[in-house]
């Protein structure tokens, strides 16, 4: 079924989940378009009902596929890939939002996201995966990005994920 796009104030990008509490999702797709229902979607991006989204701007973000080879790995379950995905781009909506000024203050925000990271970490340990050096690469290598993609090109990369448990 697809429905006419959610106001602004009704939406939020996020991950699929299997979990009652997250089991009211729609899908947004390129047009303007929403879609109630389960499941990945090509070309659409999961948004649950309750909270605001941000569409973001930069091209180069919108371009990158983030996360590839954990998404080829088996080792990592999909749908706790996918959120991670949601956390580095909820951090592109936060730098989007928020401007950050300076390293500092973009520092403040890629920690954030860290903590999300140490969060699905103990979620990918219960599935008997966990972020490991390929992981830690990848997700080091991507938020490395978004910081170059936001006019941060220098960037500490270990000063980016500072706080991570992994």
């Amino acid at each position: 079924m697809v429905l006419p796009l959610l106001t602004a104030q009704t939406a939020w990008a996020g991950v699929v989940g299997t979990s009652p509490v997250r089991a009211a999702w729609w899908w947004v797709g390129g047009a303007g378009e929403v879609s109630v229902g389960g499941g990945r979607m090509a070309g659409m991006i999961p948004v649950r009902r309750t909270e605001t989204a941000v569409p973001l701007a930069n091209e180069r973000i919108l371009a990158h596929e983030f996360l590839p080879e954990l998404y080829e790995d088996d080792y990592f379950p999909d749908p706790l890939v996918d959120k991670g995905k949601a956390i580095l781009l909820r951090l592109c909506e936060r730098i989007e939002r928020e401007r950050p000024g300076d390293l500092a203050a973009l520092y403040v925000l890629t920690h954030a996201a860290t903590e999300e990271f140490n969060a699905l970490d103990h979620e990918l340990q219960a599935a008997d995966s966990e972020i490991e050096t390929m992981a830690r690469e990848e997700i080091s290598e991507d938020v490395a990005f978004i910081a170059t993609a936001y006019g941060f090109p220098d960037a500490d990369r270990e000063e980016l994920i500072a706080p991570r448990d992994w």
